[in-house]
């Protein structure tokens, strides 16, 4: 069996690349070369050359089959036009922006996605809604025209080593400057769907174990388990042997955590897994908290270069003197606050019972 697999050296790259050649495929990587991991092996087969020119992939391919084809990178319209024919099966890779409201949360009424977001949920039809999200539909839609039985995986945020948007550095690089307080909105209980590389990586080669199971199928993926995000800093924190004291603000004020939450509001962005689950048999390999706890200790011993592509990318502007000000100056407001008596007090409803609700009606409690 041959598989050709294009890109390959991104993060979730390798374990794809291992993972076929663990199943027994003879295992061809097509890139550009300007980067190399250390986890392809050498049994493995290199062609360099521009997946985004489909003419420069036919000349560097020629009349060669492949049993599975990945298509990870490069103009996913034209590669799946080109190896219509040429592959048994074609897997492919696009984001979660297809959804309408994903990128623009405001489209929807009330304003946030659905928790969770389904596979059949609409899609971004108008370029003037979110261009980028358009563009993810149209692809989508060009892939199984070319290849009616492609199965398209539609990936969130990815994480974990080598990621060029790495979320986690926001954290780690606050840790590792000696920050004792972070500032996040709304206690940091936004919901974020994300997917470490291993975990997106495992649910792809399930694909390929079940190629009857998965032909003309689109499937959410992602990690089982959604952190928020005050659960994600301290995850991080907790692993590089640190403390963080999370500063809660309204969304309104918390400008240094925009890059931590990535969209205009606060809202949750939760996928369904259901069909992934279901019909592939998906589980985490690496539970979401581990895989945190990877992600931060790699970052920790592979830093992004200050103001490098990475920390441009992510758009923090790591100005602790601003932060600090803001801290001072949002706890100085909080301390202006007078105490206002409510009578009766509000409570927590007489159907909770956990610290500081409803007293016990008798105080001998018989199990």
């Amino acid at each position: 069996m041959r598989a050709l697999v294009i890109g390959g050296t991104g993060p979730t790259g390798h374990y794809i690349v291992n993972g076929l050649r663990e199943r027994g495929h003879r295992v061809t990587i097509l890139h550009t070369g300007r980067h190399e991991l250390e986890e392809i092996p050498d049994d493995v087969e290199h062609v360099h050359t521009d997946p985004f020119d489909v003419d420069k992939v036919d000349a560097a391919l020629g009349a060669r089959r492949f049993d599975v084809c990945v298509a990870m990178y490069g103009r996913l319209r034209r590669l799946a036009e080109y190896f219509a024919g040429r592959t048994g099966q074609f897997l492919s890779v696009g984001g979660v922006p297809a959804y309408r409201g994903y990128m623009n949360p405001e489209l929807m009424e009330p304003a946030g996605m659905p928790v969770p977001i389904p596979e059949d949920l609409p899609l971004v039809r108008d370029p003037g809604h979110d261009e980028k999200g358009y563009r993810i539909v149209r692809t989508e839609e060009a892939v199984f025209e070319h290849i009616p039985r492609a199965t398209h995986f539609r990936y969130p945020q990815v994480y974990g080593a080598y990621q060029p948007l790495p979320r986690e550095w926001c954290v780690v690089r606050r840790i590792l400057d000696g920050r004792s307080r972070i500032i996040v909105p709304e206690d940091g209980l936004t919901l974020q769907h994300m997917g470490y590389a291993e975990n997106l990586a495992h649910a792809l080669l399930l694909a390929v174990d079940r190629p009857e199971a998965a032909a003309g199928q689109i499937y959410n993926c992602a990690d089982e388990e959604v952190p928020t995000l005050r659960q994600a800093i301290e995850r991080i924190a907790e692993a590089l042997d640190a403390r963080l004291e999370i500063v809660s603000m309204p969304w309104s004020l918390a400008v240094p955590a925009r890059p931590l939450i990535a969209q205009r509001l606060t809202t949750h962005r939760v996928l369904d897994l259901t069909k992934l689950k279901s019909q592939l048999g998906y589980r985490d390999p690496v539970p979401a908290r581990e895989a945190l706890a990877r992600t931060a200790r790699w970052l920790r011993d592979h830093p992004p270069a200050p103001g490098g592509p990475e920390e441009m990318t992510l758009q923090d502007a790591f100005d602790y003197p601003a932060e600090d000000r803001l801290i001072q100056a949002w706890e100085s407001a909080l301390s202006s606050v007078p105490e206002i008596p409510f009578e009766p007090e509000p409570g927590l409803t007489l159907g909770y019972s956990g610290p500081g609700g409803r007293p016990r009606g008798q105080e001998r409690f018989d199990p």
